[in-house]
């Protein structure tokens, strides 16, 4: 703020101190100025910047534009909207960055103060159960505005009615839904049967020793190894309910057979990572790793499009069991403290977010699954993964089979499909129909079970995937006994240390200690030997 500005708000802060009670500053036509604290993921959103050629090729209605394209920030842009609306106030953002949700815990429980932020679903929980969510409003909630996007577009698979995830869970008015997905394998199929990667048995499989990663963080290696260690049971016949709680437990006994098999399973990978994993499998340097889909998509892409050593990896969600997580908008009691303008902002932020053109170039720029399913949306991903009907095309009417990649469970249409090559996922029992599209005759497929495949299958998974799907809980009471259990995986464990290991490593320390003590005292052990020529000077 210049000198000019900061005189004007000091000569009338008398007459401003009602409207400027929650205010950081005063905007050029003297109105409030709200300060959004935001708190997301680190890579979470885009940041604009992209070059002429990224542009997405769809018309923006929003904007008129004739594509979708960041130019600026999605936070830049968000001040620069909803400062052209008629809030009676303006708004700055304030934008931090996490690593792990355990990260924005202990920043909360140490004083850090944020407006609204975006944990995974088991934080939400543990949030929700402390008391420290401010609830959306009503207005928020009501699809019939024009600008509450969220109401209007989330996918209700995900919110919005009684059958949806969120509504199970207790999340519904709590929390806003931003990105979701599943959890799997992504393999090299060159180095990788699609048999041993349907299964979450392949990070015990040693016949890829040292070839396979798994996150490092104890919640997803906890899944893991509870999937294997139940792998007959999830495999069978088995309610939902049912496998919740296996996938959820934390007695005692599943607590040390999960110990077991994590032992096991560092035995024979190449790592526990949290991040690395993604260029080793570019690389080469693994043939699977353990993944989050949205990384996954971004592992295909980039492996796809090397130009020295292009590779076409795929995503396969195990048989037994995958993790559905979501990462979603919470509003923090102590940040907006009552605050009426600070509740505007935040639910404003998350309608921005989900307005569909922003949605889509958040989805391209980080490559994750957004909540917000719509036809824009819907036109997106054919754009991205569909098959190409233009007459124009060089491959036009080329293709006999297509398949018929069915999104309705996402976008509640039951037209909401995408015709893509048959080769781009593993299909069973699939149906097929004659079928004319644009003038050309299809072998249409459609139906049947997918359990692997390329981008578009770990963008959006199949039902019969979602069926085996897994909602991870917060642990509560029991997390100190499974942290335990993870210090006693991935530190040293005296008590697992052979005798034959350990009395060589004494041998060593001995060697090493009587070494250092004849150094020390060389010169009384040993003569000194003078070289010829030279004299000792007393």
């Amino acid at each position: 703020m210049n000198k000019f500005k900061k005189a004007v708000c000091l000569a009338t802060a008398l007459t401003l101190s009602l409207t400027c009670f929650s205010v950081t500053g005063c905007s050029a036509d003297n109105e409030a100025v709200v300060t959004l604290r935001v708190a997301n993921w680190e890579e979470y959103i885009d940041l604009g910047d992209w070059d002429d050629d990224e542009a997405i090729d769809i018309e923006n209605p929003y904007t008129g534009e004739d594509c979708i394209i960041g130019t600026n920030s999605v936070c830049d842009d968000f001040e620069e909207w909803f400062n052209e609306q008629d809030y009676g106030f303006t708004v700055e953002v304030e934008y931090s960055t996490f690593g792990t949700n355990e990260d924005l815990y202990n920043r909360l429980n140490l004083g850090d103060i944020y407006d609204i932020v975006c944990p995974s679903d088991y934080l939400i929980m543990k949030l929700i159960d402390e008391d420290k969510v401010q609830p959306y409003s009503v207005e928020f909630q009501d699809p019939e505005t024009e600008t509450n996007y969220y109401a209007q577009n989330v996918s209700r698979y995900i919110d919005g009615d009684e059958d949806s995830i969120y509504y199970q869970y207790g999340w519904n008015g709590l929390a806003a839904c931003y990105m979701w997905g599943t959890t799997g394998i992504v393999y090299n199929p060159e180095e990788v049967t699609s048999g041993d990667a349907s299964t979450w048995g392949l990070l015990l499989n040693e016949n890829y020793n040292r070839q396979v990663t798994i996150k490092d963080n104890v919640r997803d290696a906890y899944f893991v190894a509870l999937a294997i260690v139940n792998a007959e049971t999830l495999t069978g016949v088995i309610s939902d309910d049912e496998r919740s709680n296996i996938l959820n437990a934390t007695d005692d006994d599943t607590i040390a057979a999960a110990e077991d098999v994590l032992k096991a399973i560092k035995d024979n990978v190449y790592s526990f990572e949290t991040d690395s994993g993604k260029a080793d499998m570019v690389t080469g340097k693994v043939v699977a790793n353990f993944q989050w889909s949205g990384d996954a998509i971004y592992i295909l892409d980039e492996a796809e499009s090397d130009e020295s050593n292009a590779t076409e990896l795929w995503y396969s969600v195990p048989d037994e069991c995958t993790n559905l997580w979501f990462d979603g908008w919470v509003m923090l009691k102590d940040g907006i403290n009552g605050d009426e303008n600070k509740q505007v902002a935040a639910e404003a932020f998350v309608n921005y977010l989900s307005r569909p053109d922003i949605a889509i170039r958040n989805m391209y720029y980080i490559g994750y699954t957004s909540s917000i399913a719509c036809d824009l949306v819907l036109e997106y991903m054919d754009w991205n993964y569909g098959l190409d009907f233009d007459p124009e095309s060089e491959d036009y009417c080329e293709i006999e089979d297509i398949y018929a990649y069915d999104l309705s469970q996402f976008f509640g249409d039951e037209d909401a499909i995408i015709y893509i090559d048959p080769a781009e996922i593993e299909v069973d029992n699939a149906d097929c129909r004659q079928e004319v599209i644009e003038g050309c005759t299809y072998n249409v497929y459609s139906g049947g079970t997918i359990d692997r495949g390329r981008q578009l299958f770990a963008q959006y998974p199949t039902e019969n995937v979602t069926a085996r799907s897994v909602v991870m809980l917060d642990f509560g009471d029991d997390l100190a006994a499974i942290n335990q259990m993870w210090i006693n995986v991935r530190c040293l464990d005296l008590l697992d240390i052979s005798p034959v290991v350990a009395g060589v490593t004494v041998g060593v320390i001995i060697l090493l200690i009587a070494a250092a003590v004849v150094y020390s005292q060389r010169y009384k052990i040993f003569k000194p030997i003078h070289k010829p020529g030279y004299e000792k000077i007393n």
